[in-house]
């Protein structure tokens, strides 16, 4: 099969477009054929060696956490699905991932493909809303009436993060540049700020929660946002535990996990039209380094995904 690899850290020109052999499941794994795979910034953070334990025993390897496509092929112990079946997954890398013709899953990772989404827009789909939903619903437990403060609202999560806050009768308020606050008006925000014009702290008062995907100054003028009690969940910086203190309230990092019953759950909002999903480019597999440099930009609506095969008819 085909596949993006890369055989050291590096910048993006490490990733290479080569033949590889197909992955073989083993009793508790599906094997997928990727018709699509999404692009995320930590993809790229990996490459760059951010998260290396010393030594190079992880080569080759395949990058790409997110995937869309129709399983080939099932272990012995596969209950839950058949071969034929469109799923989507959240591929722990554990086994290569999902720049790839084939991946490999497990059944707590993958979950049915919304009917309603392309394999495209589903690939978009599920390490960012995943990280969005542990973020408010598992980790802040947002409910009906509170304030959630969203930073990066045109990104990946925070994209999903203004859906899945509205579809739990919270009130939004959302932070993007000026070139993107019609689509956070759009994704559901009930404020929505910009950030290039605005400070935030000027308008974002007595706030529940906090998600911050952007940390340093950002991160450091949240706390004085908070309402007594309130949390901040930061997927990219540890919390200030004196700042927390002072002020009365919670702070956490978070890393998300892949969750197959969310990731379903998350797939019928879809399906419900309670969420949308925002693909601003596509890329065909063999210009993963072009996605990842545009992603690296941090400026991207939405998510950017790799076409690795044609939709099926």
């Amino acid at each position: 099969m085909k596949a993006i690899v890369i055989h050291q850290y590096g910048g993006p020109d490490v990733l290479k477009y080569e033949d590889v052999p197909r992955p073989e499941p083993k009793d508790d794994q599906l094997l997928v054929r990727v018709i699509a795979a999404g692009v995320n910034p930590v993809d790229g953070m990996i490459r760059s060696g951010m998260f290396a334990k010393g030594g190079n025993g992880a080569f080759p390897m395949i990058l790409g956490g997110d995937i869309a496509g129709i399983i080939e092929k099932i272990g012995s112990k596969i209950t839950k699905f058949k071969a034929g079946d469109p799923v989507f997954a959240y591929v722990s890398l554990d086994n290569n991932g999902g720049y790839a013709q084939y991946a490999l899953t497990t059944e707590h990772e993958t979950a049915p493909k919304p009917k309603s989404l392309t394999y495209v827009q589903a690939a978009a789909v599920p390490i960012v809303a995943l990280t969005a939903w542990q973020a408010l619903v598992d980790t802040a437990k947002l409910s009906a009436g509170q304030t959630v403060l969203i930073h990066g609202g045109s990104g990946g999560v925070g994209s999903f993060a203004i859906q899945i806050a509205k579809s739990r009768g919270a009130k939004v308020i959302a932070t993007a540049s000026t070139a993107n606050q019609d689509l956070l008006k759009e994704l559901g925000a009930d404020v929505a700020i910009d950030y290039t014009k605005q400070k935030f702290e000027n308008i974002a008062k007595d706030v529940d929660v906090v998600l911050d995907s952007i940390g340093k100054d950002t991160l450091a003028r949240s706390y004085g946002v908070m309402k007594k009690g309130g949390i901040i969940v930061s997927l990219v910086a540890r919390l200030d535990q004196s700042e927390l203190e002072k002020r009365g309230i919670r702070g956490t990092a978070l890393s998300v996990e892949p969750q197959s019953e969310e990731l379903a759950k998350i797939g019928e909002l879809i399906d419900e039209k309670r969420i949308k999903v925002i693909v601003s480019q596509t890329f065909p597999l063999s210009e993963a380094m072009k996605a990842q440099e545009q992603v690296a930009t941090g400026h991207t609506r939405g998510k950017i995904v790799l076409k690795v095969a044609d939709e099926p008819k």
